[in-house]
């Protein structure tokens, strides 16, 4: 796992070198790419756990990709977006330079980080987009990826923050803080389990424990420090050894992935489900997977918010149609159909007031579900992530100090 390779990338110093297609392509006009791009095929590796992000993709991003640009859209779905890394990153050391198998990667975070560092990533190119302009680079949590900047390697195409969801009809004051949390899970024992890190979910759990902890993030931010990380770990894996024996299965088990969460949630196991992503809960009440009464919500000591990415890799033998559809995703009208509730309901990477007038009144007439917490109430309590390093040894020492 792309894991275990953590500490070889790290110590990998690759000048920025692009492949020539790469730079052929930055030579070129937007028209150009186009035309180049026209006929072809991108395969995107995402992340195959949701039905509704999967439709979107499928249905309405392939239909204008295909309609408008006469581009073939080839959706492969995954688990785990460092598997796809560590494809790209196999496929370098065999000197696989221009014929890779992965054309797009939606990303964030460690797996960024990662590839920037081994030198795996298309950079330089965002200018071209058309669609460039509807992204506020200005803001650090856009230009800025897990505290590492983006550097034009990336496009963003959501934004997200965590929320809690509950069963309003069977629990109607649930607690609103960290500390109330922890409190209630050893009120109420097995109604409460996250996923094992290095699960996407359930390590931004613990990192919010993690925070508890430290009495917020601001000590925390920055690169990471060996000395502050110890002081902090020391006290957050004694607070989640401690309600060990309160979790679901008296902690003897936890759920590997957050659909297993979910799935808990929904058949009334554990009184909680969470996610990055709040809209999911609202689909899943639309799918009649969670009944009506779900509502969901944020800690009044926040909850962790960012963007996450798609990325081209340096080996992709189909950059143009990747970047046409980077483009397409970057466009107002895209990101108005994925913001619909019936759709998807996740929160723009764009800046709406940038958006043509029709675009806007479609951002305006949205009505959110009733079981998503709104994202601006949210975001009155937003927390920054943690740069790559620190996740990396949260995720390790959750792993050798309590999940085993």
């Amino acid at each position: 796992m792309l894991r275990s390779l953590a500490a070889l990338l790290l110590l990998t110093t690759a000048a920025a070198a692009d492949t020539a297609d790469g730079q052929a392509l930055k030579a070129m006009t937007w028209d150009q790419i186009v035309e180049e791009a026209r006929g072809g095929t991108v395969n995107w590796f995402m992340w195959g756990g949701a039905d509704n992000i999967n439709a979107y993709v499928s249905g309405y991003v392939a239909d204008r990709l295909k309609s408008d640009y006469d581009i073939t859209l080839n959706r492969v779905p995954i688990t785990d977006a460092a598997e796809i890394v560590n494809l790209v990153l196999t496929e370098k050391e065999a000197g696989v330079t221009d014929a890779g198998t992965v054309d797009l990667i939606w990303i964030n975070g460690e797996n960024f980080r990662s590839m920037k560092q081994a030198d795996l990533a298309f950079c330089g190119y965002t200018d071209l987009f058309p669609n460039n302009t509807l992204v506020n680079w200005d803001n650090p949590a856009i230009a800025n990826d897990f505290g590492v900047p983006v550097d034009g390697c990336e496009v963003p195409w959501n934004t997200v923050q965590f929320a809690f969801a509950h069963d309003s009809a069977t629990l109607v004051d649930p607690p609103r803080d960290m500390a109330g949390l922890l409190a209630w899970i050893k009120a109420n024992p097995g109604r409460f389990t996250y996923p094992a890190p290095p699960d996407f979910t359930g390590s931004v759990f613990v990192r919010h424990v993690f925070y508890h902890a430290a009495g917020g993030p601001d000590a925390l931010l920055g690169p990471f420090d060996q000395a502050r990380f110890d002081a902090v770990a020391a006290k957050t894996w004694a607070i989640l050894n401690e309600i060990e024996p309160f979790l679901w299965r008296e902690g003897r088990t936890y759920p590997t992935t957050v659909t297993q969460l979910n799935e808990l949630f929904a058949n009334g196991e554990v009184a909680f489900t969470f996610n990055y992503d709040p809209a999911q809960f609202g689909i899943a009440v639309q799918a009649g997977i969670y009944p009506e009464t779900v509502r969901s919500y944020g800690l009044a000591d926040g909850t962790i918010g960012n963007t996450n990415y798609t990325l081209i890799p340096f080996n992709s033998p189909n950059k143009a149609a990747a970047m046409v559809l980077q483009n397409l995703l970057l466009s107002g009208e895209a990101q108005l159909e994925k913001a619909k509730a019936e759709v998807w309901g996740a929160a723009p990477a764009i800046e709406i007031g940038r958006t043509s007038p029709q675009v806007q009144a479609g951002f305006a007439a949205i009505e959110a579900h009733p079981s998503v917490v709104p994202a601006a109430e949210l975001a009155k309590a937003a927390l920054p992530e943690l740069q790559a390093d620190w996740l990396t040894a949260i995720e390790a020492g959750w792993t050798a100090n309590v999940g085993n």
